[in-house]
């Protein structure tokens, strides 16, 4: 996969893989979600962006990166709210 936003390959870890499994997330949303979805930073490296998925129950999907020499996708989480 690569990301249009970021202008770089996606990683995604053993831990996200076993997170998108489990949620139903495919690697087309994880793209979407990567390169559509809002974003927060922690810092110049760390960052949350999410997406509102119509039509799923679930459907603030967030996704944790942080962008190295790739976007390496930390988690994926569901049921996410964003918080102050």
């Amino acid at each position: 996969m690569f990301s249009q936003r970021f202008q770089r390959r996606v990683q995604v870890t053993r831990h996200a893989v076993e997170r998108m499994a489990e949620r139903d997330v495919s690697d087309e949303l994880l793209l979407k979600i990567i390169d559509a979805g809002s974003i927060r930073q922690r810092d110049a490296t760390h960052l949350w962006v999410w997406l509102d998925v119509e039509g799923r129950a679930d459907n603030l999907l967030c996704v944790v990166l942080v962008l190295e020499q790739a976007v390496v996708v930390k988690t994926v989480m569901h049921h996410w709210e964003l918080l102050p």
